[in-house]
């Protein structure tokens, strides 16, 4: 308590318990160790302003932030020099920051709406932009994509499920999308479990096949049901895997199976004789029956 000491007599003794001056006629603070004098007071017992370095006098109004202490007037932002001292504030690194520079300096701007995205706001960042996680949305259905997977695309971004529905491939055979793997025929993306024999159903991806008026069909079904069959064997002829034929007439014959009915002679780039239903080399049509 400041008082000022009135009406004591002159012979009585009332001393600051710090320089032993007399405090008769002068303003002293009372302490539980004495009295002080004004200087005394505050050499002893003020606080050191953090910004000024100064000494907080006991009639300054003293602020402080954490083990920090300060004039009013020096409790300031560091960077536009706004008094804090009726303001909420923020400490950057031992700074004092307003609201306005710490929002300026450390918070992003969403790149959907254009305001700023506070610190310790819930946000989304990807490629160097931040959004707000409400202002983060699929660029299809609108929806937030929050913490589901999203796919970017030319600065858009999409869920998952539209962008398969607008962007990926779509399988021939029954129209939905191809998200991965998938196999290519005539040019067209199809399933690998779509692409099946038209005739017994076998999947084909990774096996040889051909294909009739644009249905596809494993060999074995292709030979059995537009293959010519071989005159001598009777099994289809399908060419397919290199395989080569000899074909007179109306009859064929696979290349192993065209040779002499009577010495086995291949006749393959022979001149031969046809005899009926056989074919025969020249030196055995020459000998006779």
């Amino acid at each position: 308590t400041q008082q000022e000491l009135e009406g004591a007599t002159m012979s009585e003794t009332f001393d600051c318990a710090k320089c032993s001056e007399s405090l008769y006629g002068r303003k002293y603070i009372q302490t539980d160790n004495g009295p002080y004098c004004v200087p005394c007071y505050d050499n002893t017992f003020a606080n050191t302003c953090a910004e000024c370095q100064q000494l907080i006098g006991h009639d300054s109004r003293e602020l402080f932030y954490e083990d920090r202490h300060f004039h009013e007037g020096c409790f300031r932002c560091c960077r536009c020099q706004r008094s804090l001292a009726d303001e909420p504030f923020t400490c950057q690194d031992s700074e004092l920051l307003c609201n306005d520079c710490y929002c300026s300096a450390f918070s992003s701007q969403c790149s959907a709406c254009g305001e700023t995205v506070m610190p310790g706001s819930r946000k989304l960042e990807y490629g160097g932009q931040t959004w707000h996680e409400h202002c983060f949305l699929c660029s299809g259905c609108e929806q937030p994509l929050g913490s589901c997977s999203f796919v970017p695309d030319k600065g858009a971004h999409y869920c998952v499920p539209c962008y398969e529905n607008k962007f990926a491939p779509r399988c021939a055979r029954c129209s939905k999308t191809l998200t991965q793997g998938g196999v290519t025929y005539r040019d067209q993306p199809w399933h690998r479990e779509c692409l099946v024999c038209t005739g017994c159903q076998t999947p084909l991806a990774g096996q040889q096949f051909t294909s009739r008026d644009d249905d596809p069909y494993c060999v074995a079904c292709f030979g059995e049901l537009f293959a010519p069959k071989c005159s001598s064997c009777k099994r289809p002829i399908t060419g397919l895997g290199g395989g080569k034929y000899v074909s007179f007439e109306d009859r064929h014959w696979h290349h192993s199976c065209f040779s002499c009915a009577r010495c086995s002679t291949s006749l393959v780039g022979q001149g031969f004789v046809p005899d009926g239903d056989q074919v025969l080399c020249q030196g055995c049509s020459q000998a006779g029956p």
